[in-house]
């Protein structure tokens, strides 16, 4: 847990911006929801992730790969079969994320309408207090 007195340590602020750079991705949360459910072909999480590339498909699994988030695993058939899972890591990020994706559902209205004032050029509630 970040405390007042380690909030704004240069080396941990990099730390904490590279890493969260990886896994707050849009492809990266999408690929990871995908495989909650379990192993996946590349061709399946194609499929499943909408308006993905393979490009960036093959860029996210690998960096989520390197990143110790997902297995690569090859079967020696013809052709090659390769199945991609979360790992151990991988999992408590996915509660994380399904935690976030909660947040937005329940904050959405109220988000919404926030923008609506903004837009509008009303004052926020925040504002106001000010």
């Amino acid at each position: 847990m970040l405390s007042p007195s380690n909030i704004h340590v240069p080396d941990r602020c990099r730390t904490v911006t590279e890493i969260l750079s990886r896994v707050g991705d849009k492809w990266t949360v999408q690929v990871v929801m995908r495989l909650g459910g379990g192993p996946k072909r590349f061709n399946e999480l194609r499929r499943m992730v909408e308006g993905v590339s393979q490009r960036m498909l093959t860029l996210t699994l690998r960096g989520l790969e390197r990143d110790g988030l997902v297995t690569r695993t090859v079967f020696p058939t013809i052709p090659p079969r390769v199945d991609y899972a979360l790992t151990g890591l991988g999992c408590s990020l996915l509660k994380t994320v399904r935690e976030l994706g909660e947040w937005a559902i329940e904050n959405r209205e109220e988000i919404l309408e926030a923008r609506r004032r903004f837009d509008e050029g009303e004052s926020s509630p925040a504002s106001d207090a000010a």
